[in-house]
């Protein structure tokens, strides 16, 4: 690879200074980023976009539901996450991806959105669990990761959604659709919250046995400048060694910031390379540790399973608990009561939230 100078380095370097600078938490740097991701995805004229598909009825009670799962194409889900997510969501995504919907039937709405896909390689509280890093094909056959689990809202807020689509996540009707998709032997599932140690709670707390609570993964990763500030600096450089990460690259944004610090460091020294190494650490505390959740869809053996021991399942007592129905009805009965109490207190919310580039919504989606 080409080198920076001096002076194209300390440019580069001013940059990463500049953006990260301006953040103090996490959600502000969160913003941020899908702030940047929305000026890009043009806007649709009211009415006439997804965000009419989306549950608006704040009347109707969780008992008079009727909920389904389906499987949607990869433009309709982009889209409309992309609408009511604050995450900055990829459209390019290796290895698996089955991209759910939960939709309510009466009103055929949707209200939440799920993706499945493979589970990142490693991880210290799964480690832990496990006993061991597993073996990566035999661990790619039998575990999942579910990277979105995101409710509309205010359905979320006034329905209890996030616990309804994490339920959805454990059920053995979605383990079947993976193993279907995907020719799985599924035992495990696992996902990780938005927010972990600044935040003291998630959505997924209180749903044993469905989802348990395993520890808290690290936060040694590297956060990325978006929007402008990125294209600028990703065509400054460009423009001097050309292009130096394949166009078609997994992971490209990542592996371009990666290598634009590798860069920087190689020509700076002295106090200005050691400004550069306090920039970047300073960045990563943006990051944090997020608590990590484990389901075993009520099979008993699912640690022997991942690790390669046996191929056998074997039920646990509360096996049956996980079918999509029985979480739907253990749903219904948190929901109705939250629902009910909102009502009487005068708290639902009844306006639709979506992101647009006038948006002024809770970060924490």
């Amino acid at each position: 690879m080409q080198t920076l100078n001096r002076e194209q380095a300390q440019h580069c370097a001013d940059t990463f200074s500049n953006y990260f600078d301006q953040f103090s938490r996490i959600d502000e740097y969160m913003r941020d980023q899908k702030m940047a991701q929305i000026d890009s995805i043009p806007q649709s004229l009211p009415g006439m976009g997804f965000d009419a598909d989306m549950f608006d009825d704040f009347t109707m009670s969780p008992e008079d539901m009727d909920l389904e799962v389906l499987e949607l194409d990869n433009h309709t889900w982009d889209t409309c996450i992309n609408m009511i997510s604050s995450h900055s969501n990829m459209v390019s995504i290796p290895g698996k991806a089955l991209k759910l919907a939960v939709k309510e039937k009466k009103t055929n709405k949707f209200v939440g959105f799920m993706r499945f896909g493979s589970p990142v390689i490693n991880m210290k509280p799964r480690n832990q669990l496990l006993g061991n890093v597993p073996e990566l094909v035999n661990f790619n056959k039998t575990a999942i990761m579910g990277f979105v689990i995101v409710p509309t809202q205010p359905f979320g807020y006034n329905y209890l959604g996030g616990k309804l689509l994490a339920a959805l996540c454990c059920s053995h009707q979605v383990r079947e659709m993976l193993n279907k998709k995907y020719d799985m032997n599924l035992v495990m599932f696992e996902t990780t919250s938005l927010y972990g140690n600044s935040k003291s709670a998630s959505q997924y707390d209180g749903m044993k046995p469905m989802l348990r609570n395993r520890g808290l993964t690290d936060s040694d990763f590297i956060p990325m400048i978006h929007g402008k500030p990125f294209k600028d600096m990703l065509k400054y450089v460009e423009d001097r060694i050309g292009i130096f990460i394949k166009e078609d690259a997994s992971s490209r944004k990542l592996k371009i910031t990666t290598a634009i610090q590798g860069l920087v460091k190689k020509a700076l020294d002295g106090d200005d390379l050691e400004k550069f190494k306090s920039t970047i650490v300073n960045a990563k505390k943006l990051t944090e540790q997020k608590r990590y959740y484990v389901s075993n869809y009520g099979i008993e053996n699912y640690i022997d399973i991942v690790n390669g021991k046996t191929d056998k399942i074997v039920r646990a007592p509360n096996y049956d608990r996980f079918h999509d129905n029985e979480l739907i009805e253990w749903w219904r009965k948190l929901a109705t009561k939250r629902f009910d109490n909102l009502n009487s207190d005068g708290r639902l919310r009844t306006d639709l939230e979506v992101w647009t580039k006038d948006s002024q919504i809770d970060i924490i989606r």
